[in-house]
């Protein structure tokens, strides 16, 4: 089944909020070094932008919803899904650069910080949301993507 535009938001913030946040945890420690920010500064920068991540995805999700009702099947194909990260990203480091400009809690990102963050981020609830997900929620295909 197609998922509903409730069932995408659903599991958009699902997988963000759990597997997204801790890979984000994972990440922010392993992106040490000697020249780059603390744990606690790449860790802030990571939920930040995950959270502008979800916030600008519900926004996203309407988007694609009303484009997706001019296309016969009314979905998009896997790989579409998965290149869209490239719009979601480019929008997200944006904010994510305005809001550390405007605000001392938000810590800036470097670009391949941001890349690999980001990047590893949406493949893995891409890949997650694609297969696993499948499994560990039985009837969510048949729900149109719906979780409650």
């Amino acid at each position: 089944m197609t998922p509903t535009l409730a069932g995408r938001i659903q599991t958009r913030l699902l997988l963000l909020s759990t597997i997204g946040l801790a890979w984000v945890v994972l990440v922010a420690a392993l992106l040490g070094g000697s020249a780059s920010p603390s744990y606690t500064d790449r860790l802030r920068a990571g939920v930040a932008a995950l959270i502008i991540t979800m916030l600008l995805g519900v926004v996203w999700e309407l988007v694609y919803h009303a484009a997706q009702q001019y296309r016969w099947e009314k979905d998009w194909p896997t790989g579409l899904a998965l290149a869209v990260g490239l719009t979601e990203g480019t929008a997200v480091w944006f904010a994510l650069n305005t809001a550390a400009r405007r605000s001392t809690l938000v810590p800036s990102m470097t670009v391949p910080m941001f890349v690999v963050v980001f990047g590893t981020t949406w493949l893995l609830i891409w890949l997650f949301a694609s297969g696993p997900m499948r499994v560990v929620a039985l009837r969510w295909r048949y729900r149109g993507g719906r979780l409650l």
